[in-house]
């Protein structure tokens, strides 16, 4: 693991633990924190992700080859984001891109950036690319959605529907931080994810989850592109299939003290704690709107409408994936 960050010295911020271990989980009001980032306002460390560089003339041409998106013609300042799949179609890496017309800069989860580089520089063959790891130098920060904070000179920058992706010099963290202030933690960013069904990487998924899953066709795959490893996959199951599983949305009920752990089991309601299990939790956040909330994948034949239960809390569900 990389150090810790260095904004964990800011006032009131408690360390996040597990795959986000490395930078703050909150800093003393979660709600305060998310009503912030709601409004337009604040930043989020993401420091603790990889940040990997592809350079060379045949950058997008060659990742084109690797990834689920349509890389050839990708306009620089352009943000999409890209998976790598095994062989049979599963998720194995999840990569959020952007070109700044000389380099294509990625961030990735936390602890899958080494494993990625020594995949990349593995089919790097006779192709005109240099791949770097910059997560020593390069720190990803991120701006919400409405936020009229200025950039910093230089820096490259991946804008989306959600926000601003900043890959910041890290040793201007903390300056960035005096002037872009407040900070908020990972668990109000998380729970604006959860809240926009977006699926995150070793959370949403497993080893054996593939990209219909859990809604990544259209935003991560493109249909319409060249051959790739696991597009057989993907292709015989957008034509002549469903998939296994699908993504839904649980509002979970609100007496419950704790939160249902990733990897809960859900069942149906009417079959109790000790029914079949169908499915498990991703991710449960408590929102400051919605209160608790979840993600979590079940079988593709759960009736959409069925009562469930998160290992013994009650949840209503919502179809982020259609069955």
């Amino acid at each position: 693991m990389k150090s810790p960050s260095p904004l964990l010295s800011l006032p009131g911020a408690v360390a996040a633990e597990g795959r986000d271990e490395g930078v703050a989980a909150h800093y003393g009001d979660l709600f305060r924190e998310q009503r912030a980032l709601a409004g337009g306002n604040g930043f989020v460390d993401l420091s603790h992700r990889g940040v990997v560089a592809v350079s060379g003339d045949d950058r997008l041409s060659w990742l084109h080859l690797l990834v689920t998106q349509f890389m050839t013609d990708l306009p620089a300042g352009r943000a999409t984001e890209a998976l790598i799949l095994s062989a049979n179609g599963h998720i194995e890496h999840a990569l959020y891109l952007v070109d700044d017309g000389e380099t294509v800069w990625a961030h990735v989860e936390p602890g899958t950036r080494e494993e990625l580089v020594a995949y990349l520089e593995s089919m790097k063959f006779f192709y005109r690319v240099e791949v770097a790891d910059r997560t020593d130098d390069i720190a990803v920060v991120h701006l919400p959605a409405g936020s009229v904070a200025e950039t910093p000179e230089g820096v490259v920058v991946r804008e989306t529907a959600h926000g601003r992706d900043l890959f910041l010099p890290r040793a201007d963290l903390e300056s960035f931080a005096a002037s872009h202030g407040p900070a908020a933690g990972i668990l109000a960013y998380e729970a604006l994810r959860v809240e926009d069904h977006r699926p995150r990487l070793g959370f949403e998924t497993d080893h054996r989850t593939i990209p219909h899953e859990v809604g990544l066709i259209g935003s991560a795959v493109h249909l319409q592109k060249g051959c790739y490893r696991g597009q057989e996959t993907v292709a015989r199951v957008q034509n002549l299939g469903k998939p296994p599983r699908r993504l839904v949305f649980l509002h979970l009920d609100g007496s419950e003290v704790l939160l249902p752990a990733h990897g809960t089991p859900v069942r149906l309601a009417a079959d109790g704690e000790e029914g079949r299990q169908l499915g498990f939790v991703t991710t449960a956040v408590r929102h400051h709107e919605l209160g608790p909330i979840a993600l979590a994948l079940v079988k593709r034949n759960v009736p959409v409408d069925a009562p469930l239960i998160a290992g013994t809390t009650a949840a209503a569900q919502e179809t982020v994936v259609e069955p």
